[in-house]
């Protein structure tokens, strides 16, 4: 069950397309021209690995709703904050905000269903390279809900894959996906990066 946040978008995924009035592909002036209702928030490095500009885009001053992130001035990759964000949808399935088991049994089941072929990344996040969706969690209060993150055609490819896909660090800093006996955020307490002082945004 997902979280009620008043006046919450609706937004739809086209699979390796774009979600809601984005599009894979579209320049930062674009995606501030469609996002009306939201402001830009800030800019920041998304990757201490790539040159990847992250903006974030929010409903007021300090409540972000999505970051979007592009590659040579282009939008590659769009994720949506469980609590502000739209409620993004795939076939009726709502992705934003749910409870993590849920979402999962639906992936699962199309996957059992020879509909949707689902992996998971090596820090145990499922998704879909033919969908260009991987499915995140966010801490909230009163516990761990789904935050999607999608990506466009030329960059779907291993895109769960946290080493190899085009998805930028930063999305992948922060709560794993729960497992029992698993470990709760990553990198661990204590845990030293080799990133040269970059520090994730968030």
């Amino acid at each position: 069950m997902g979280i009620q946040v008043p006046a919450r978008w609706d937004w739809e995924l086209m699979p390796l397309e774009g979600v809601g009035p984005l599009c894979f592909g579209m320049p930062v002036t674009e995606v501030a021209a469609v996002l009306s209702g939201m402001t830009e928030l800030r800019r920041f490095q998304a990757d201490p690995f790539a040159e990847i500009l992250g903006v974030e885009f929010g409903r007021g001053r300090a409540k972000p709703a999505v970051y979007s992130y592009f590659v040579d001035g282009r939008l590659f990759c769009v994720a949506v904050d469980a609590v502000q964000g739209p409620q993004v949808t795939l076939w009726g399935r709502e992705l934003t905000a749910c409870a993590p088991a849920d979402l999962e049994r639906f992936l699962l089941h199309a996957h059992w269903c020879e509909v949707l072929d689902v992996s998971y990344g090596p820090r145990g996040n499922p998704g879909v390279n033919e969908l260009g969706l991987v499915v995140r969690v966010q801490e909230v209060a009163g516990g761990v809900v789904t935050r999607p993150v999608m990506v466009g055609r030329t960059w779907a490819d291993r895109c769960t894959d946290d080493w190899e896909g085009a998805i930028p660090e930063c999305e992948w800093v922060g709560r794993l996906w729960p497992h029992p006996g698993g470990t709760a955020s990553w990198p661990p307490p204590g845990h030293k990066t080799h990133w040269a002082g970059w520090q994730p945004p968030f």
